[in-house]
């Protein structure tokens, strides 16, 4: 994701409530495909409706944050990617499930932990950081408070926790090449344009804030 493209997804104001729908329905397919999945399968109840449990607090998370709690604008771009992305989630982690010898206790507690922690780090992160954003007078002001002190990125630390979480709770191994591919994005990818856009807008402020702050994760790197 370039400079552009970045500037882009947060330069968008308006509601877009056609691209944000889009995004909803997309979700709905790829719960109800995941559902199939899972009931065509024998498997592990425990790993079932955990899968079915992690799918749907996913699903509310996600548009509770697009409609309610940060319901900035998506362009068709980031609307097609996340659609996209999803599937992974929605129904990847249902089909690595079904091929899982058999439920490992402690993979499968810290996975239900991870996930958890995760999702309450990359919502938390947001919501503490609406106030701020939404303040006419921190117009142009760069946000360094709240869960954003520990990593610069701690939301998208937060979305890594999680996905990791859900590899976990599938039971199958080969799962987990979805955070790690999800973790090579970010190194990759989403954080060296989001520093270079953040920097763009913020100059010496951010350049203080990255000396003394970790990029993704807290007090490592």
């Amino acid at each position: 994701m370039d400079t552009n493209q970045k500037s882009k997804i947060y330069g968008i104001h308006s509601k877009t409530i056609a691209s944000k729908v889009f995004i909803l329905v997309m979700q709905l397919i790829w719960c109800i495909v995941a559902v199939y999945i899972l009931q065509a399968h024998s498997q592990d109840k425990l790993i079932r409706y955990s899968i079915y449990i992690c799918n749907a607090i996913v699903f509310l998370r996600m548009n509770a944050m697009m409609f309610i709690w940060l319901p900035r604008g998506i362009g068709w771009t980031e609307a097609i990617g996340n659609s996209l992305a999803f599937a992974l989630y929605y129904i990847g982690f249902p089909l690595f499930s079904i091929y899982a010898s058999r439920t490992m206790f402690i993979p499968y507690v810290a996975g239900c932990l991870l996930f958890l922690i995760g999702g309450a780090i990359n919502t938390s992160a947001e919501l503490i950081r609406k106030p701020f954003k939404d303040n006419p007078a921190n117009r142009g002001k760069l946000y360094t408070g709240g869960l954003f002190k520990y990593a610069i990125h701690i939301n998208y630390f937060g979305d890594l926790l999680w996905v990791l979480g859900f590899a976990l709770v599938t039971g199958n191994v080969f799962a987990l090449v979805v955070p790690v591919f999800l973790l090579a994005s970010f190194v990759c990818s989403y954080i060296p344009a989001a520093d270079k856009y953040l920097l763009n807008k913020y100059g010496k402020a951010f350049e203080a804030y990255r000396k003394t702050t970790a990029e993704l994760i807290p007090y490592i790197w």
